[in-house]
């Protein structure tokens, strides 16, 4: 059904035109009238039409006005202007308002069609665009979430920034490096008497079990006090949220203005879900940092007495002097963690460097942080597996080279440990690749005449048969089976040399007791028979 408005001040025009629309389109149209300015805007701001056939020439407001007006009410109505005189400066005002033809009197019934066909055509590909982008509205609000919980368990379970992260935040649309936590705790309230410390939440389980059928309507308070919020799934009673944002602490008025905010959405929630609500807020940190935002904002939730608790306000973050380089400090420990050797051992220099020249008279300091250094990374490192077997005593000579080393010659250990720690943990899948492959191949090549599979060999090692599969596929270069048939066959190549061994026996002691599949399968390998391999 199409709404069509006619205005022209001849009603012998508006009954030519009702005649010919009836005529073309019957009932998929709904037709409504006037003849002058006035009536036109009135008609419309009820009517709200599709399309409307507008004479320029009308008594008091001229068509033109008329179609301005209309246009601040009606954007998404078509315009199909008409007018007895072909004047360009009418046709150049009908233009700009984006009518979509502009046809002279008398009117040709032909074109006249032919023009309502390609305005009702547009009507429908613009009503097809709005429907395409409500279901795909639609469709983003199921998934979002969902999205929105995935980046925050990335944050807050991986040990170092992963490439899932940028895909997270590419699809979210964040273009922020650094951020902080929010964590919202829901319960029931307790009041803790005469007690200056926060009253605990009580039954947090079921409160948090009783609100997961609000999660849709706790989302959107938050989303409408913290636009950018990244909404976390519920957690036993507790509600993670990451705030996207610029590196660098807010300042003082920024973030009082936050935790009045976060007071006001408080009260909203508790009035929505009849729940009592606590939030911690933790510092403003890199992303790949979330995870100490969050314990920060833990922190804050168990030691602040208020309803919003921010960890600057609270004991709950260590504070380092103004020049120290916690960035670095930071950035050389992700890399180690990651394994990225050349990356750690840039770090590591620049960071000695950085020692040398800002604490230069104080070289117990500078020893005593070489060693703190070393033994963490080295601790990563076994606590990563890839320093193989921890020996009590392995270290002893630490401290003596720590005390006692000329400058030049600390600096070189210090960064030959990190880069080494990680170096370790670099090659610790490819270590242990390289066993369990050395392993399953000794296995298999004491074994390969008896009936053995790959879940034979994989029970052997102590490890899941998929897990195997894949570990020998990029160790090997070979799959378990292609290795034990390129085996196999290899020993029977050895006993076919053999004329008084038959072609039976030889099947059976590569460990085929059916010697036509045996025949079948040196063939595929071979191309040629046991027999023709033997007489060549």
């Amino acid at each position: 059904m199409y709404r069509i408005l006619i205005a022209d001040d001849e009603g012998i025009a508006i009954d030519s035109l009702t005649f010919i629309i009836h005529k073309a389109y019957g009932s998929k149209c709904e037709l409504r009238s006037a003849k002058t300015g006035r009536g036109v805007i009135e008609t419309a701001e009820s009517f709200r039409p599709d399309i409307a056939v507008m004479d320029i020439q009308m008594p008091g407001i001229g068509g033109i006005e008329a179609m301005k007006e209309i246009r601040r009410f009606c954007p998404d109505t078509v315009f199909i202007v008409l007018t007895a005189y072909d004047k360009f400066d009418y046709a150049k005002e009908a233009i700009e308002l984006g009518v979509y033809k502009y046809l002279t009197k008398p009117l040709d019934r032909d074109v006249f069609v032919d023009t309502m066909n390609g305005a009702m055509a547009q009507i429908d590909r613009e009503k097809e665009r709005r429907s395409n982008t409500l279901r795909t509205w639609e469709k983003l609000e199921t998934v979002i979430p969902l999205i929105e919980s995935g980046l925050v368990c990335s944050l807050l379970l991986q040990e170092s920034y992963g490439p899932e992260i940028d895909q997270y935040r590419s699809l979210l649309d964040i273009r922020e490096s650094s951020g902080f936590m929010l964590l919202i705790e829901c319960g029931e309230s307790e009041e803790a008497a005469g007690s200056a410390s926060p009253a605990p939440m009580a039954n947090p389980i079921g409160t948090g079990i009783r609100i997961q059928n609000c999660c849709t309507r706790i989302r959107e308070i938050v989303k409408d006090y913290s636009l950018r919020s990244v909404v976390g799934q519920i957690m036993a009673n507790k509600i993670p949220v990451f705030i996207p944002h610029s590196a660098g602490e807010p300042d003082y008025s920024e973030r009082v203005r936050f935790i009045e905010q976060l007071r006001q959405m408080i009260q909203q929630l508790e009035d929505k879900t009849g729940a009592r609500f606590r939030i911690g807020i933790g510092t403003v940190k890199p992303i790949g940092e979330m995870r100490s935002s969050y314990q920060e904002a833990l922190r804050s939730l168990h030691s602040g007495t208020e309803a919003v608790s921010h960890a600057d306000d609270l004991p709950v973050a260590c504070e380092y002097e103004k020049n120290y380089p916690i960035e670095l400090e930071n950035t050389l420990f992700d890399q180690l963690r990651r394994g990225l050797i050349a990356e750690a051992e840039e770090s590591a220099e620049r960071f000695f460097a950085w020692m040398q020249s800002t604490h230069a008279g104080q070289e117990n300091s500078i020893r005593l942080k070489a060693l703190e250094f070393v033994l963490w990374g080295e601790h990563l490192a076994f606590e990563d597996g890839g320093m193989g077997l921890y020996r009590f005593t392995d270290r002893q000579d630490y401290l003596d080279i720590a005390r006692s080393s000329p400058p030049d010659e600390l600096r070189r250990w210090f960064v030959e440990k990190l880069t080494e720690a990680a170096a370790k943990i670099a090659g610790k899948t490819s270590d242990r690749t390289g066993s369990l492959v050395g392993r399953a191949k000794d296995y298999i090549d004491a074994h390969y005449h008896c009936d053995i599979s790959l879940d034979d060999v994989s029970r052997e090692l102590d490890i899941s048969p998929y897990y195997f599969s894949k570990l020998f596929k990029e160790g090997a270069g070979l799959t378990f089976i292609e290795y034990l048939t390129t085996l196999r066959m290899n020993r029977a190549k050895e006993l076919l040399s053999d004329p008084a061994a038959s072609i039976r026996d030889v099947g059976q002691a590569v460990g085929y007791q059916d010697p036509n599949y045996f025949s079948r399968l040196f063939k595929r390998q071979t191309g040629q028979t046991p027999s023709e391999f033997r007489g060549q």
